[in-house]
């Protein structure tokens, strides 16, 4: 204050020294101005004609009455002057008394309440620090220094005190004010606020106690809240869901853009302002409904957006004057859902498949699923199972039935067992049950939790591995006991499996085999008594090889003069075995036999040939002595005694058969030449049957043997050599006759079936007994057995040629006693048969 007073005397004495200036320039003035312009004075041009002055006496005058005017005015100034500052000196001492007592009372006003003030002048470092520090500091710092307020780590904690560095040091770098409300180390909330006021940073910092307290706490609150209704509103307008916001009387007053795009409107200005909706009017009244009697809409609704139906998830809330809601895009969850249930059912129903029973106990070791498999393996009731019992629950039971293994501390085993829920590896184990059962037991711990157990009946697998077991002792055995060499070789070329025979055969040591040599190996040990290079080259591509596995016959001549037949197998596992068999002594005997052989179908031959050559040989002397008899019983020739008549009779009966015999012969050795060829035509089979009977009609006179004939009227005709069937249909009936009793009785049938005709006949002589049946149709095979039956041994022979030659079949049914039938079987179609024969 005593600074305030000194700077207001100061700026008086500048006052009264600037009056003073100024009327001493005002006198100068007029001074300098009066003898210049003293001529055009008004006043002294007014007064001259009552004063008779002259010029120099009016410049005294004037002068005098200048100097005169210059010290009353002056006076005059001087005296105002006085008044003036005496006036301002009281206005002063009272300003100054006034300003000292609103300080005071701005300073108690001030320091009212625990507050600090910190300034910084402009350019100054040294802060200027007032108020109750104590606010700032425990009971150990009551009265700390300048220094330990401006450190902040000293009495805020030390995130609050870098915010503090940071903001003071904004204020006084660039001016930038700041409000804190910050917690100090001892606990206090204190509120600073720093702003730049007359060109210094000043820092107020003071306890945030009772009303303004709350204020301060309701301004954060209010902030935050602005923050966060800011954020929400941010979060609204970019979230890809609808969201809108109704007002009471149900109009829309808030909209998102997803909602304006779900709608198809411009904007959501445009959808608030059109208040379209978004659900149709059903479920619209739905959400309605439910808001007036609950608080809240959650439903699952089906939403056409974009000319697309789809599925969302609605969900509307009752907020004071109206009503909230999103629509949460539900279609890819909905069809997950729909797929996941599905993959559920399709698992369970794949699961019920299976033959190994499956049961899944949850966390809580309670029943969660089970196939049918697990059901029937344990024979539990569907009813218990579906109740969901504990796992301790099923074992107690299934060990009431006596279906469990028989343990001598079963709630220790139980314990042992149920370690699987803590576990995190699977264990597999197996149970003897006492019913004779062995079960695979397989325990895998879950990830969210519980087990699942999976049982495999192995009691057959188990007899099968027994059995698989003494199945490979007994094929060691074998192998081991066999003459013939065997050894099979893996696919990487190496022996895997030999016998002794194998060793001693190629005198190999068993020692060097045991160490599984290559083939190669094995083949270096083998060419001291055999060395064909390409031999060895085929068993050892047989043994390599990757594709075209077959098998390959071989046959080796070793230099000790035996024979091996050996013979490469591919194994389906990639192995190959061999084998070699000593053949030598049955190929000695193959050898001879061979020899003998091409000697017997040489004699053969020359037999056929034989035989050719003297049936031509005779047909033609024959022919000639046929041609006399038919000449000589011509009645041109000249009348014959009658028993001429009867030796020519008898020499044409003995030459016709011998004609036939000699064409029989050579027909045959024609189809053994394979020259015989068959004229085909169609062939009415009645016409046919007919033919062959007229050709026997003297034998059944002179046997007085009957015909019986049984042929449907509309059989038909097929197609075939109708010469060669009449032929052969002749001989049978001919060799029926031969063989049948006088007065007797023979059958001739013929049916026709889809792909054939069938010709039986049929006689009832003596039969073929067993041991002659097989050899009646070889040549020259002829037996009466007690008949009256003549014959070369022909007849039979030629049917089945003929027959087979059409491609069909004969066969001879008889019993001794009772008679003999034959069947020829003649296929309808001899175009399909000939092209099945090529």
């Amino acid at each position: 204050m005593s600074g305030v007073i000194v700077a207001m005397r100061r700026t008086l004495l500048s006052c009264t020294s600037l009056a003073r200036n100024g009327l001493v320039g005002l006198a100068a003035s007029l001074a300098s101005f009066a003898p210049a312009h003293a001529g055009d004075l008004p006043l002294l041009q007014a007064i001259s004609p009552f004063f008779d002055f002259n010029r120099q006496e009016i410049a005294v005058l004037t002068t005098a009455l200048a100097l005169l005017g210059f010290s009353v005015v002056a006076a005059i100034l001087l005296m105002r002057t006085r008044v003036r500052a005496a006036r301002s000196e009281a206005r002063l001492h009272s300003g100054i008394q006034d300003l000292q007592f609103q300080a005071d009372r701005f300073r108690a006003l001030l320091f009212a309440e625990p507050q600090i003030l910190i300034s910084w002048a402009a350019g100054d470092n040294r802060p200027q620090i007032s108020g109750d520090t104590s606010l700032l500091m425990s009971q150990d710092y009551q009265q700390p220094s300048p220094l330990r307020i401006l450190a902040f780590g000293t009495w805020l904690p030390p995130e609050p005190a870098l915010q503090m560095d940071h903001a003071v040091d904004a204020l006084r770098e660039a001016g930038e004010g700041f409000l804190l409300n910050l917690t100090t180390s001892n606990g206090h909330s204190v509120e600073a606020m720093g702003r730049a006021i007359g060109g210094q940073a000043i820092v107020r910092i003071r306890e945030l106690s009772g009303l303004r307290k709350e204020l301060a706490e309701t301004n954060l609150r209010l902030n935050a809240l602005s923050e966060e209704t800011e954020m929400l509103r941010g979060f609204a307008a970019a979230a890809p869901w609808p969201i809108w916001a109704k007002h009471a009387k149900g109009g829309l007053s808030y909209a998102n853009a997803a909602y304006a795009r779900a709608t198809e409107a411009t904007g959501a200005a445009d959808a608030i302002d059109r208040n379209l909706e978004l659900l149709d009017s059903g479920n619209r009244g739905e959400m309605d409904r439910a808001l007036n009697d609950a608080a809240g809409f959650n439903a699952r609704l089906p939403i056409v957006v974009g000319g697309e139906r789809r599925i969302y998830d609605v969900h509307a809330l009752n907020v004071r004057g109206g009503s909230v809601g999103i629509a949460i895009d539900a279609s890819e969850a909905t069809a997950l859902s729909a797929a996941l249930v599905r993959m559920a059912e399709a698992h369970r129903r794949t699961l019920d498949q299976l033959s190994s029973g499956v049961a899944v106990f949850d966390a809580q070791r309670r029943l969660a699923f089970y196939n049918d498999s697990y059901r029937r393996l344990w024979d539990l009731d569907r009813a218990f199972l579906d109740g969901n019992p504990d796992d301790s629950s099923v074992l107690d039971r299934l060990r009431a039935a006596r279906k469990l293994p028989e343990q001598p501390d079963f709630r220790a085993w139980k314990a042992k067992l149920h370690e699987a829920y803590r576990a995190v590896e699977p264990a597999k184990d197996t149970w003897y049950l006492p019913d004779g059962r062995a079960v695979s037991v397989v325990t895998t711990p879950n990830p969210e939790g519980g087990v699942t157990y999976l049982f495999d009946d192995v009691t057959e697998s188990l007899d099968l591995a027994r059995r698989f077991d003494g199945l490979i002792r007994v094929q060691r055995e074998t192998l081991d006991n066999l003459a013939e060499a065997v050894a099979v070789f893996g696919s990487n070329g190496r022996a895997q499996l030999f016998n002794p025979a194998f060793a001693k055969m190629w005198k190999l040591s068993p020692e060097a085999l045991r160490e599984q040599p290559h083939i190669e190996t094995v083949e270096a040990w083998c060419k001291p008594l055999f060395d064909d290079a390409n031999t060895w080259r085929t068993i050892r591509e047989a043994v390599t090889a990757i594709e075209n596995r077959v098998e390959v016959p071989l046959k080796l001549e070793r230099k000790d003069g035996s024979v091996l037949d050996c013979m490469t197998m591919p194994l389906p596992d990639g192995a190959t075995m061999l084998t070699f068999q000593d053949i030598t002594d049955t190929e000695n005997v193959e050898r001879a036999l061979r020899e003998r052989n091409e000697a017997l179908e040489t004699a053969d031959q020359m037999k056929v040939d034989f035989v050719h050559h003297v049936s031509y040989e005779l047909r033609s002397p024959l022919t000639t002595i046929i041609g006399f008899a038919h000449f000589l019983s011509d009645p041109i020739t000249g009348p014959l005694m009658p028993k001429q008549a009867e030796y020519l009779g008898y020499i044409t009966a003995s030459t016709n058969a011998l004609l036939a015999i000699i064409n029989n012969i050579l027909d045959l050795a024609t189809i053994d030449a394979g020259a015989m060829s068959l004229n085909l035509g169609s062939i009415d089979i009645r016409k046919t049957i007919e033919a062959a009977a007229e050709g026997i009609q003297d034998r059944l006179a002179t046997d007085r043997i009957q015909l019986k004939v049984d042929v449907d009227p509309n059989i038909g005709s097929f197609v075939g050599d109708e010469r060669r069937v009449v032929q052969v249909l002749y001989n049978l009936l001919a060799n029926a006759v031969g063989f049948s009793p006088q007065d007797a009785t023979i059958g001739l049938s013929a049916m026709r079936t889809e792909h054939s005709v069938i010709f039986t006949v049929t006689d009832s002589g003596p039969g073929i007994p067993p041991d002659v049946k097989d050899k009646v149709f070889d040549w020259f095979e002829s037996h009466s057995h007690g008949s009256r039956h003549r014959g070369a041994g022909l007849g039979l022979s030629l049917v089945r040629s003929f027959v087979e030659l059409h491609g069909g079949k004969v066969r001879v049914d008889s019993i001794v006693g009772k008679g003999t039938t034959v069947t020829c079987d003649f296929p309808i179609d001899q175009a399909a048969h000939r092209n099945a024969a090529e």
